[in-house]
């Protein structure tokens, strides 16, 4: 009786639930975006020629490290997060005098701007270890997605924009692999569970602030414009898998470089 009962309500519970959270996408937040958004088609020849590119920023200097001492592998770090300094400036000093700044698309709240900002000053910092655990799933997983799923806001078509998304994207893969490698910092055997209890508490901030300003910040709000393989559904059906893929994820990244399968 009581099974029954809960097999009955239960689906009409989820669709009342789900109503509410489809009315409240409504009444809140932007249902499209008014920026102008570029996206990369997957395998053209414009995709295979910056991937290439990204390929290329990764390694250059994870090769170079083969032949440094430690203090100048140190060095490299600085470089590194010199560059990620650069790239973030120029890239919103660029937004501001073109006009184009708003706080419901530029703030840095997407991943990849969390983790840039992370990386911005994590080479310069005595304890790395505790933000060092974040960024390395963060950046790893946020930078390879954007990198194989390219979607370029406020796209001008010039170089300097193509280099800013894909230098920055590509330092969120290489730097923390580097750091990882060379700087003697460490992955706990829970890192990765702590990372996607991590990133529930930053969409418990980030929610009810796209609610406020109408922005689509780690695209809660809705999907990304790119067709990215780990989207599937409709609002908010994709966020539910999002926390299954996220989690199994991590867990392979952590995987993959406690055993050193590929680095």
């Amino acid at each position: 009786m009581i099974v029954d009962l809960v097999c009955r309500g239960l689906p009409i519970l989820l669709g009342m639930i789900t109503r509410i959270f489809i009315n409240l996408k409504k009444s809140f937040l932007v249902e499209e975006n008014l920026i102008p958004i570029y996206v990369i088609e997957f395998l053209s020849e414009e995709w295979i020629t910056w991937t290439a590119f990204s390929i290329l920023v990764i390694s250059t200097p994870l090769i170079l490290a083969r032949f440094l001492n430690r203090d100048q592998k140190k060095l490299i770090t600085y470089i590194m997060g010199v560059i990620m300094i650069i790239d973030f400036i120029s890239e919103n000093v660029s937004y501001f005098f073109s006009g184009t700044w708003d706080i419901e698309y530029n703030l840095p709240l997407q991943l990849c701007g969390i983790s840039s900002l992370i990386l911005c000053v994590l080479p310069f910092m005595k304890n790395k270890q505790k933000l060092f655990q974040f960024v390395y799933y963060t950046g790893i997983i946020g930078g390879i997605m954007a990198i194989l799923t390219p979607q370029l806001n406020y796209f001008d078509g010039t170089l300097r924009y193509y280099l800013n998304f894909y230098v920055s994207h590509s330092l969120l893969i290489g730097m923390p692999i580097f750091m990882y490698l060379h700087l003697d910092l460490k992955l706990p055997r829970l890192s990765w569970f702590k990372l996607w209890v991590n990133l529930n508490i930053l969409l418990a901030i980030i929610m009810p602030l796209n609610f406020l300003i109408g922005s689509n910040y780690m695209y809660v709000a809705q999907p990304p414009e790119v067709n990215n393989p780990l989207v599937i559904g409709e609002w908010p059906y994709y966020i539910l898998l999002w926390e299954v893929f996220m989690l199994i994820i991590a867990y392979l990244v952590y995987i993959i470089s406690r055993r050193r399968i590929i680095l």
